[in-house]
């Protein structure tokens, strides 16, 4: 049996969903099965290295996940040539530095979104990356979410004739911090750090749009701060200075407009966390992280609008769930692979850098939108 040990640095990797989603899911998972199997006789075995600021965290973290190796000095791990990815899940105001020094250091590079914290670096980094000859990604994971999976197969199949709208509903109360502890860290609601919902999630949005629906053409948004004061982890009080909502409309290419909310300060009555409405001339169909629901055109009911009588139908019965076709692994663990398989063989891997800095151009087109108060254009990236 042949297998190629792929040395990982993994910078960052001792926040939530550096540590839950990227190491004990992916990294750890792949290692327990014995490596991603190319073959009878070939695997990928990546080998990490745990890198942070806090040895402490990243001495407990060892011991929960088994991985021995770990460093508080990035420049000493990226210097070392046993490790040939540099992985970073750190703060956004702290990528660039890290993604620049392991380009330097002729490492290939994976990292979590926003790529950066403004438009103009993220294109530099994907053009220093590339004239460096490196290998580049980022990591777009609600593309293999089961739900957005089932919405991708219904477009292919034709299913809803002309796709006229989708609407999405995103988020959850985010607790303040007086009574309760956040349950998101409180970074996220400073906008030095790298704060703000429009820098964080409509780089989601702008991936999940372009691969499922088609190209955003423009766009145009309104953020707000609902929530004024919040309690950092050690219970001091601090003003937020950045959004913590966004709702955006977006119109693009084909057509196709998008409308998506997105709040920590809201308490949600639907099916998921993130839900999408698609509707089509010949049928509509209901998206979450896992579930997926259509109700075609054949069996879309009669409505009649009268406010003056109690409803007696319920709006809900009218869907049918799509089931499931195949088993679901982790959308983490499956770019994972994808991106170790295009490091080790040389498999296409079309998520690079420069899809990163497309998802940090609709945001900062969004905040430009807001500050604007008018629509956006969204030029192309070359």
């Amino acid at each position: 049996m042949k297998e190629h040990r792929v040395g990982i640095i993994m910078n960052g990797v001792t926040g939530r969903m550096g540590t839950n989603q990227h190491l004990i899911r992916s990294i750890c998972a792949i290692r327990d099965e014995g490596g991603i199997q190319v073959s009878p006789q070939e695997t990928i075995m990546p080998d990490p290295i745990l890198v942070g600021r806090n040895e402490g965290k990243l001495r407990k973290l060892a011991a929960q996940t088994g991985i021995e190796a770990f460093s508080t000095n990035l420049d000493q791990c990226l210097a070392n040539p046993e490790y040939q990815v540099y992985f970073d899940a750190s703060t956004t105001n702290l990528r660039a530095e890290g993604v620049r020094k392991a380009i330097a250091a002729g490492k290939a590079i994976y990292c979590e979104k926003p790529t950066a914290a403004d438009l103009d670096t993220a294109v530099a980094l994907y053009n220093e990356a590339t004239a460096a000859g490196l290998k580049n990604g980022v990591v777009q994971d609600k593309l293999w979410l089961p739900g957005l999976m089932k919405l991708k197969d219904l477009i292919s199949s034709g299913f809803f004739g002309e796709i006229l709208s989708v609407r999405g509903e995103f988020g959850y109360w985010v607790y303040e911090g007086e009574n309760e502890p956040l349950q998101r860290p409180s970074w996220n609601y400073r906008k030095n750090e790298g704060g703000g919902m429009i820098i964080d999630m409509l780089c989601h949005w702008r991936y999940m749009i372009d691969n499922i629906f088609g190209n955003v053409k423009s766009i145009s948004n309104i953020g707000a701060t609902h929530i004024k004061k919040r309690w950092d982890e050690n219970g001091q009080e601090f003003s937020v200075d950045t959004d913590d909502s966004a709702y955006s409309t977006m119109e693009l290419e084909n057509g196709i407009i998008v409308h998506i909310n997105s709040s920590w300060c809201v308490r949600p009555r639907r099916d998921d966390l993130l839900v999408l409405q698609v509707d089509g001339t010949k049928g509509s169909a209901y998206a979450g992280l896992r579930k997926c629901l259509v109700q075609p055109r054949q069996t879309t009911p009669r409505e009649v609008w009268n406010p003056d009588e109690d409803r007696n139908k319920n709006l809900f019965e009218d869907w049918l769930e799509v089931p499931d076709q195949k088993l679901y692994a982790n959308a983490f663990k499956i770019q994972w692979e994808l991106f170790l398989r295009h490091v080790v063989l040389d498999e296409p891997f079309r998520w690079s850098l420069l899809e990163g800095a497309k998802g940090v151009q609709l945001a900062e087109m969004a905040l430009e939108s807001w500050e604007k108060r008018k629509w956006v254009d969204i030029s192309p990236l070359v």
